[in-house]
């Protein structure tokens, strides 16, 4: 659908996916031999990878996304939660460390917990653990796996939250330093921690909360300085408070539903 709507369609080849989609020289090479002054990233492959906005800059082309410090800055959970706390956002309760230092400090919170990879993802490197004894192994199997599919071992411990709603707020900001939300999105129904609907208005917020909500995700991205467009994610547990839990700092796949509900075409407006 996409390569008639184009005035021009060019083929990456065939190959691995780092000889092709992941491959910047590649990309880069095609854009300024086609006279391109920008590059939409899309929603996967490179769109969070800081290496790549930062090539594009050194080819004087813009990057359709946030800068480079702000796409570091999120990509790290350990890293963007402290943020979100020192920027006045809630955050469940949790810690880091070493593997010692996790285990010893597992006492502090009531069961059952949350590892979660540093640097993950989509769900991968993340389980609950329901007792103490099963927590040493938990930590050494999301380490394991934090390594093979990010390449960063490093692994934390939140609480786990019963039955939550996940909810993502939907953010745009421009290079003047200003931010607005087009509201949320909520995206609860899951299958092995994949979003399976999308949908807006969230039916689970208050209209209270969904202020509160809204401005504390429009407070966090004015913190970084945020531009373009993305996305941060909350949890809301039933007593309706809310906890960060991360941002993607790029268009979504879900952003239609806001697209619809809103009537903004968050594309153009990037």
């Amino acid at each position: 659908q996409h390569l008639p709507a184009a005035d021009q369609a060019v083929s990456l080849g065939e190959g691995k996916l780092s000889d092709t989609y992941l491959n910047i020289d590649k990309i880069l090479d095609i854009a300024l031999e086609y006279g391109c002054d920008a590059i939409h990233p899309g929603y996967g492959f490179l769109s969070e990878n800081p290496a790549f906005v930062k090539a594009c800059e050194d080819k004087g082309l813009v990057f359709i996304g946030p800068s480079s410090e702000a796409i570091g800055l999120m990509g790290n959970k350990i890293a963007a939660r402290k943020f979100a706390s020192e920027a006045g956002v809630p955050i469940s309760q949790g810690f880091s460390g070493s593997k010692e230092e996790i285990l010893q400090k597992s006492a502090e919170l009531p069961f059952p917990l949350l590892i979660k990879a540093a640097a993950g993802g989509g769900g991968k490197g993340m389980r609950i653990v329901e007792k103490a004894s099963e927590l040493q192994q938990a930590i050494d199997s999301t380490s394991r796996e934090a390594a093979s599919y990010f390449g960063d071992d490093s692994v934390y411990v939140e609480q786990y939250l019963e039955s939550p709603r996940h909810i993502e707020v939907q953010v745009l900001g421009d290079s003047q330093g200003n931010v607005v939300h087009l509201f949320e999105r909520e995206c609860s129904l899951q299958r092995r921690y994949q979003k399976i609907i999308e949908e807006a208005p969230s039916p689970s917020l208050s209209p209270e909360v969904r202020q509160k909500i809204c401005e504390a995700a429009v407070r966090l991205a004015k913190a970084i300085p945020y531009t373009n467009a993305g996305t941060i994610e909350f949890l809301l547990d039933q007593d309706q408070q809310f906890f960060f839990l991360e941002m993607n700092t790029r268009i979504q796949v879900e952003h239609p539903v806001t697209e619809m509900t809103t009537g903004i075409d968050l594309v153009a407006e990037q």
